[in-house]
C-alpha cells in the first residue's frame, strides 16, 4: 500500500521536511566510505549527498519501482551514475549483500520515511543492523510537535494523514532502546519547536 501512498507525498513534500538538509550534511562520510539511505525515494538526498562528499560511495533503495525510475533518472542527469546506485527492495527485509555487494556501510540515512512506512520498527532495526563497526544511523522524521500551537500541530496532521503519513512520537524512545541493545549510543534533537526529530545512533568501531 505504501508504494502509492510514497510516491503522491513525494512530489508534496518540497517546502515541509525541516531538517532534511542538516542530517545530510551531519553525514560526512570520509574518502572510501559507502552511504546507504533507506527510502531514497526519488533520489535527491543521494545526490545532495554524493555532491558533498566526492569521494564516498552512495546506494539508495526503495519500494516503489516507480520512484527508483525517477529517482535513477535523477542521478544520470547529475552525473553521477558512478558513485550513486539504487535497487527495489522492502525497507524491513534486504539484503544489502545482493542488492550492492556490501553487507554494511559506514553511513546509514533514513530521511522522513520511517512515517510512511507501516513496519517501521522494522525498518528501523534494519537500518541500524547494517551500520558497520565506527558507523552510524542517522534519522530524520517529524516530531511529535509539542511545542507548536494547537491549531497548527492539528492542521498538520490532518495533512500529514491525507497521504497516511503518520509521525512516530515514540522515535525517540524507540531508538534508543533498539541502539541500547545492539551496543549502541544515541542522541535525538528537536528541530522547529518539536516539528521535526533528528537522531544519531553511533556503533563503536
Amino acid at each position: 500500500m505504501y508504494r502509492h501512498q510514497r510516491r503522491i507525498y513525494d512530489v508534496t513534500r518540497k517546502y515541509y521536511l525541516l531538517g532534511r538538509d542538516e542530517a545530510i550534511a551531519r553525514l560526512a562520510p570520509g574518502p572510501g566510505e559507502a552511504v546507504l539511505e533507506i527510502g531514497c525515494g526519488t533520489g535527491r538526498n543521494l545526490i545532495r549527498a554524493a555532491r558533498a562528499a566526492p569521494q564516498a560511495q552512495f546506494y539508495g533503495l526503495d519500494v516503489s519501482r516507480e520512484m527508483l525510475e525517477t529517482a535513477e533518472a535523477a542521478i544520470r542527469r547529475a552525473g553521477l551514475a558512478g558513485r550513486v546506485s539504487v535497487a527495489q527492495a522492502d525497507a524491513t527485509a534486504f539484503d544489502p549483500a545482493a542488492l550492492f555487494g556490501r553487507a554494511t556501510f559506514e553511513r546509514v540515512m533514513i530521511s522522513y520515511a520511517l512515517s510512511m512506512i507501516p513496519p517501521w520498527r522494522e525498518a528501523l532495526a534494519k537500518g541500524l543492523d547494517v551500520v558497520a563497526p565506527g558507523g552510524a544511523l542517522h534519522v530524520v522524521d517529524f516530531g511529535d510537535c509539542a511545542g507548536l500551537p494547537a491549531p497548527f500541530k492539528a492542521a498538520l496532521r490532518r495533512w500529514l494523514a491525507a497521504f497516511d503519513v503518520t509521525p512516530r512520537e515514540d522515535l525517540d524512545e524507540t531508538l534508543a532502546a533498539f541502539a541500547a541493545a545492539r551496543g549502541f549510543s544515541s542522541a535525538t534533537e528537536s528541530w522547529g519547536r518539536g516539528y521535526a526529530t533528528l537522531a544519531v545512533a553511533r556503533r563503536a568501531a
